[in-house]
């Protein structure tokens, strides 16, 4: 009989209300997390709320989360929702948040403040659900282009960067490269990546970042 992986005994005995295995998930994830935000917001206060708010997301959904996903891509996917709802609050906007999982799933959104009118709320969600979908295609479709050519060390590369949010030293060191190869797998990444969300022809008030330079 296999073993259960320990991932699914963790998130079984939280289920089952065990403490300790909430503690336990806590200090397993708790460092990586607040790593993956705060390189991001640079802010330790508030990263530690948005780590806070993950843990909380992550709880609240935890009936419907399905155990076949790893444990931890579903955490990260949590933190990088929360980290952009954070960003939208504080009225600031990723560059390109480069996450195709940072998505709804992760846990209940945040509810918009009452002082918004209900116009704004709706053009708000429509514009966060495109912006998202673009990004979600403009990933894939540099990924697979990646895999087809059979590059799996930038592929390795980005979720490095992205996903587990570790430092380009960190990075060159995991991978045996230097760290000038990873400052230029980023940057031809991001560099695609705005080009195949350009390409979709949005309208420009959804990434008007991307325009700047077209006046």
């Amino acid at each position: 009989m296999a073993t259960p992986h320990p991932d699914l005994l963790l998130v079984e005995q939280i289920r089952s209300g065990q403490a300790e295995a909430w503690n336990a998930l806590i200090e397993q994830y708790e460092g990586r997390l607040l790593s993956f935000v705060d390189s991001r917001l640079r802010r330790r206060a508030s990263s530690e709320d948005v780590v806070q708010e993950t843990f909380i997301g992550f709880l609240t959904s935890l009936p419907n989360y399905d155990t076949r996903r790893p444990l931890e891509s579903y955490l990260f996917s949590i933190a990088a929702h929360k980290l952009t709802d954070y960003l939208r609050r504080e009225g600031r906007r990723p560059a390109l948040p480069l996450s195709s999982t940072a998505n709804s799933e992760g846990g209940a959104m945040d509810l918009p403040g009452g002082a918004r009118p209900a116009s704004s709320i709706a053009r708000s969600g429509e514009r966060k659900e495109l912006e998202e979908e673009a990004l979600a295609r403009g990933i894939a479709a540099q990924i697979d282009h990646w895999r087809t050519k059979g590059d799996w060390e930038k592929v390795k590369c980005m979720e490095l960067l992205f996903v587990r949010g570790a430092a380009n030293k960190d990075v060159a060191t995991a991978l045996g490269i230097t760290e000038q190869q990873v400052a230029n797998f980023k940057f031809d990444f991001l560099d695609r990546l705005r080009k195949l969300v350009k390409n979709q022809r949005l309208n420009e008030d959804v990434f008007p970042e991307l325009y700047a330079n077209d006046n």
